[in-house]
């Protein structure tokens, strides 16, 4: 296994977060499928770009009007990847159940806002975790391992 730490902002990570969430529920409090679908997308392509989705928002907003500040850590920046395409995955089989007419693809959206809730708020990557898991059970493309002394899925502590 390897394990070269790259920088990560963990506040571009908190912007996707915190948009993810707030996009999801403004969804729900619409009934509007096609936002949470929108979501999925920019969460899908921020996944095949490997950045986070909503990074633009934050480079082009939320960093320059200082509502939030660079949090660049040593992590590994393939979990939050992987993090990333699950919930483009949860959010995006809510989304087609939501127009196939199943109110139950708001379950599925609900499970990605607590998640990114999780982690936006209480520092937790449930994906990241399931990587680190994974790796540790060597399952092919599943290679780094979590900062030393971090616990597989919390947010690393500046040094």
């Amino acid at each position: 296994m390897t394990n070269k730490l790259q920088k990560v902002d963990h506040a571009a990570l908190k912007a996707n977060q915190l948009t993810i969430i707030a996009l999801s529920i403004l969804a729900f409090i619409l009934n509007q499928p096609w936002l949470a679908a929108f979501v999925a997308a920019v969460m899908g392509i921020g996944s095949l770009l490997k950045v986070p989705g909503f990074l633009p928002l934050y480079q082009k907003v939320l960093k320059p009007a200082g509502l939030l500040k660079p949090d660049v850590l040593d992590d590994n920046p393939e979990p939050h990847r992987f993090a990333q395409t699950i919930g483009f995955f949860v959010l995006g089989i809510g989304a087609v159940l939501l127009f196939s007419g199943s109110a139950s693809g708001w379950v599925l959206v609900w499970l990605v806002v607590g998640l990114a809730a999780l982690n936006a708020f209480g520092g937790f990557c449930v994906g990241c975790a399931i990587y680190y898991w994974l790796a540790r059970l060597q399952v092919p493309g599943f290679s780094k391992q979590p900062p030393a002394g971090v616990t597989p899925g919390m947010k690393p502590r500046a040094s």
